[in-house]
């Protein structure tokens, strides 16, 4: 059995303005929080932006899959996905995960709804090969950060630098593929390795 999940994979140039982000986001928050701040940077090279977890997979389940998943989304077209602005789970107040992401005025327009339809797809393609399904919903994000302590000093820090509401100049995400990535935990943390990707609107 391996752990597996399905994404979309972030691209260098992309990852390199990401870095740059967080390193100014880590300076502002040295600033202002104090040592009981908690916060675990995620690598770029290990960000991705998921579409679903499938926990523990055969190697017999991995080919199958990739045969449905590449028929599934033959009919899709890529979508670029705007990184604009940061957000955090649950709230501003304590937050847990930092993230960056689409506006929400985008959130509400028709790349999104095409979003939408192609996790959809992917879902369905997991129900039927017997994955459990996803109870939470489909938010399209990139982590920046998890706070392991301190979140509601985090959460006034975030407030007090006004950078929630600052939009960002990031580019757009491109989803053209997708990917299943292996992760093997290791005490350094995960380390993702693709196994396959099937590429979106090609027949």
């Amino acid at each position: 059995m391996i752990r597996t999940f399905l994404a979309i994979e972030v691209p260098p140039d992309i990852r390199t303005v990401l870095a740059t982000l967080q390193q100014t986001l880590k300076r502002q928050l040295e600033r202002t929080c104090d040592r009981h701040a908690r916060i675990s940077w995620v690598r770029p090279v290990s960000m991705h932006l998921t579409l679903k977890f499938l926990g523990d997979a055969t190697d017999e389940s991995i080919e199958p899959l990739r045969v449905a998943v590449e028929q599934a989304v033959s009919a899709h077209q890529a979508i670029p996905i705007p990184l604009e602005r940061l957000g955090t789970f649950p709230g501003p107040q304590s937050p847990r995960v930092l993230w960056v992401g689409p506006s929400g005025s985008w959130e509400q327009g028709r790349e999104a709804l095409r979003l939408a339809a192609l996790h959809r797809e992917v879902e369905a393609c997991c129900r039927a090969a017997n994955f459990a399904p996803e109870e939470r919903p489909f938010s399209p994000h990139l982590t920046l950060a998890r706070i392991k302590g301190g979140e509601r000093e985090v959460g006034r820090a975030l407030a007090q630098n006004g950078v929630m509401e600052r939009p960002l100049e990031i580019g757009a995400l491109p989803v053209e593929a997708v990917v299943l990535m292996r992760s093997d935990l290791r005490p350094t943390g995960s380390v993702y390795t693709k196994l396959w990707h099937v590429r979106i609107g090609e027949r």
